[in-house]
């Protein structure tokens, strides 16, 4: 960590940003709408990085109405104004509806307000209706300001002064109801709430073998009940953008008996609040509840989760997603011209982009005029890839087949856990069986990782083996690191004797060395002349080929909500400071991520080298912030990041340097970090991927078919993962070129670009990357 950070090149980001910003030195900040999850990690981000390069920032308080109102509504922020927000959920500085905004007599109050304070960079952090207003405001802004002229409450200096105005959206929604952007604020937050109370439902339902029929959010879109249904492994989901056919009622009921005589003791029914039916009809939940009661005589009952859902403490998601999308709106801000359209900051795959407002607000309202002409296919299209996957991924797992309706393709496809526990590897495994079923294979599972398989340990697993298993942590099959290398002879009798003609590895590091393992030895036995594909799990994250594992996310979690209650323990002691150490290996995501999200002074990685300069000048910075009313730190160290700096050094230094000014704490995270029910993120995750990587092994298989075709090219070999936008499969053998093997790392990792990120919002001095900002582009309804 470096305070000044020297090194950093000569086009800094903040002379670079002043530069660019000129005249123009106010940023407004509001939220409107509902509330969501993560406004306030989004507002903390665009008052502190505003503040970094030199504006001021102001709050505007209560949304619009607020901006109306003026006077004590707008008020500037300061660094410490935005301390200890991170973790708290809504929003601190309120939300309103607004009547009068949405009048031109308002809009013209608006203005003068702003005008007052010489505001004219606003960043908006609301729904669709909120962003729109804000481009209708942008539009009016020379003709309001000529309005206030001709009525003597501004001179003709200030119109030419403030010619224009510079706006900039982010979504706050837990509907992820705005087409353009994968993930809006607030809503994995919400799947957070939403899979706790399945979760606990699901224990109940099953003492006494009752149907729950749950109700969530969504008024016009499913995205909520989709993924919920999809993580927890619903038997039925009901969703405004996809309607169940004519006559569901008794498809439905046929569906919750079967599971019940194939030994399923509770049926769980999701429903969004704007569930219809083809003619647009309401289905509610007390409708589904009657159904079930009359033709079943099932004991059932009624969730209505409601606000519970809005609720809570942000996700680790939803930190680092509202940081690095506050940053970036402060950035486009800064880089608008007078011919810049408003635009939206967003996501789209793990890429941070830049997308006009109205091409958005156009989408999201096709989506609804689609539904109310009932061209519900078209619906789906609109809400974009993810959500169409989502839901054909549901379809798949949810509903089998009768065993006479689907064609055997007579291959057996074996499946492995391997390496560290990682929450969500149960979620991958029940996905790749049903998928592999779907697609006509036998299954195999291999208990115990490469040793149970060198030992033959190996049982046929059916569709209904895997139920339920979405939400338990931890490896099921079992798993060990032990590596292939040693067993390759009993591996390919194994191989030989269950006949496999495909393998599926679901693990990390070690499972990525045992692919390499069993592709050098191809040569010498051709049982391995199959193809086969990885699918990364690990809490580290550190598998090349992939910028996600299954487990990360969880594990992410299980660090935010520990240093938050750290955090709050020292509330009360004041001028403390808590040494943290993560997991991760070498690998330095966990502590960097989770800092980001928890809003550390500064986390201590192997990938960024350290010595005890940096650590004295940490010191200093803390020393200074114990001055203002801030007086508490948080240190996070990644386990191996330094062989001679361990946990317990830093700790005695901070505590030996600091003395008289704040006292120290330590925290070593352990194995807890690998625990618990795998997160909304790596259940949805974890049975994506791994369909997607069963889809791949079929379409291997049926090219081979009859042909006795042996697979020896490198490109039937792959690691499955996410690059920046894509899901891709890459050949093990390219991947041996981006590895640093010695460390267990990739040689390039994108995480550590929004190192500085971090750097910056704790208030130190660093250059921050902003080749990747930019362009506007356009919104695409497959690209979403």
């Amino acid at each position: 960590m470096d305070a000044d950070d020297s090194r950093a090149p000569k086009g800094s980001l903040r002379k670079f940003l002043e530069h660019l910003f000129g005249a123009r030195k106010a940023i407004g900040v509001l939220t409107s709408g509902g509330d969501a999850q993560g406004m306030n990690a989004a507002v903390r981000a665009v008052v502190r990085m505003g503040i970094y390069v030199g504006a001021k920032v102001y709050f505007i308080y209560e949304g619009y109405q607020g901006m109306v109102d003026g006077g004590a509504n707008i008020a500037e922020a300061d660094w410490e104004s935005v301390s200890s927000i991170l973790q708290v959920g809504g929003t601190i500085i309120g939300s309103a509806r607004c009547q009068a905004f949405r009048t031109r007599e308002g809009r013209l109050k608006a203005a003068c307000n702003l005008l007052q304070r010489g505001i004219t960079n606003l960043c908006v952090i609301g729904g669709d209706g909120s962003l729109t207003g804000a481009n209708l405001f942008r539009k009016e802004w020379s003709g309001l300001l000529e309005e206030l002229a001709r009525n003597g409450q501004i001179d003709k200096e200030a119109v030419q002064k403030y010619a224009y105005l510079n706006v900039v959206g982010m979504v706050g929604s837990i509907d992820n109801d705005f087409c353009g952007t994968d993930m809006t604020i607030g809503t994995d937050s919400a799947l957070h709430r939403i899979i706790e109370v399945i979760d606990a439902i699901m224990t109940t339902a099953q003492s006494h073998q009752r149907t729950f029929v749950l109700e969530v959010m969504g008024r016009h879109c499913g995205y909520l009940a989709l993924v919920s249904a999809l993580a927890c492994g619903a038997d039925w989901v009901f969703l405004p953008e996809s309607p169940p056919e004519q006559g569901w009622e008794e498809q439905m009921c046929v569906k919750l008996s079967e599971n019940r005589a194939r030994k399923k003791r509770l049926n769980i029914i999701i429903v969004a609040e704007g569930a219809i039916d083809t003619q647009n009809k309401p289905i509610t939940s007390e409708k589904i509840k009657e159904l079930v009661v009359t033709q079943l005589g099932y004991d059932t009952r009624v969730t209505i989760l409601g606000h519970v859902q809005r609720g809570g403490t942000p996700s680790a998601f939803d930190r680092i997603l509202a940081s690095r999308m506050g940053v970036e709106a402060v950035i486009a801000l800064l880089e608008a011209t007078p011919d810049t359209p408003a635009c939206v900051v967003s996501l789209n795959g793990n890429h941070a982009v830049r997308l006009p407002l109205m091409e958005c607000v156009q989408m999201t309202q096709d989506v609804q005029k689609a539904m109310d002409e009932r061209r519900f296919q078209d619906a789906v299209r609109l809400r974009g890839r993810s959500f169409a996957g989502n839901l054909n991924t549901y379809k798949r797992l949810a509903i089998k087949l009768p065993d006479d309706q689907i064609p055997k393709t007579n291959c057996n496809v074996a499946v492995i856990n391997v390496g560290a526990p990682a929450a969500g590897m149960n979620a991958a495994v029940r996905s790749a069986v049903r998928v592999g079923i779907a697609d006509g294979h036998r299954m195999l599972a291999i208990y115990d990782g490469f040793d149970g398989f060198a030992k033959g340990q190996i049982k046929e697993i059916g569709w209904t083996d895997v139920g339920g298993w979405t939400g338990q942590g931890g490896s099921i099959l079992g798993t060990k690191r032990i590596l292939p290398g040693k067993y390759l002879e009993e591996i390919a009798t194994q191989m030989r004797t269950h006949s496999i003609n495909a393998l599926l590895i679901i693990g990390g590091f070690e499972a990525y060395l045992g692919l390499l393992e069993l592709s050098a030895a191809r040569e010498k036995h051709e049982e391995f002349c199959v193809p086969m594909v990885m699918v990364p799990a690990t809490v580290s994250n550190n598998v090349p080929g992939s910028d996600f594992s299954i487990g990360a996310d969880t594990a992410l979690n299980t660090i935010t909500d520990t240093c938050d209650r750290i955090k709050q323990s020292a509330s009360g002691t004041k001028r403390r400071v808590f040494i943290i150490e993560t997991m991760g290996g070498y690998c330095g995501y966990l502590a960097n991520m989770g800092g980001l999200a928890a809003g550390a002074d500064a986390a201590y990685i192997f990938e960024e080298p350290f010595d005890i300069r940096d650590l004295q000048s940490n010191v200093e910075h803390l020393t200074e912030k114990m001055k203002t009313t801030i007086q508490r730190g948080l240190v996070l160290r990644n386990e191996s990041c330094s062989e001679n700096y361990t946990t317990d050094f830093i700790y005695q230094l901070y505590s030996e340097e600091g003395k008289g000014v704040f006292d120290c704490r330590k925290n070593v995270l352990g194995h807890m970090q690998q625990g618990g029910a795998p997160s909304p993120f790596d259940r949805n995750f974890g049975t994506k991927i791994s369909a997607r990587a069963m889809e791949w092994i079929t379409a291997k298989l049926k090219e081979a078919r009859g042909r006795g075709k042996k697979f020896t090219t490198d490109d039937s070999v792959c690691v499955l993962g996410i690059s920046k936008r894509n899901v891709i499969f890459q050949p093990v053998a390219e991947l041996k070129q981006q590895t640093d093997f010695e460390h267990r790392i990739p040689k390039e990792q994108w995480w550590l670009k929004l190192r500085p990120l971090m750097k910056i919002l704790a208030k130190y001095k660093a250059s921050y990357d902003v080749s990747d900002s930019g362009q506007l582009e356009h919104v695409q309804p497959w690209s979403v």
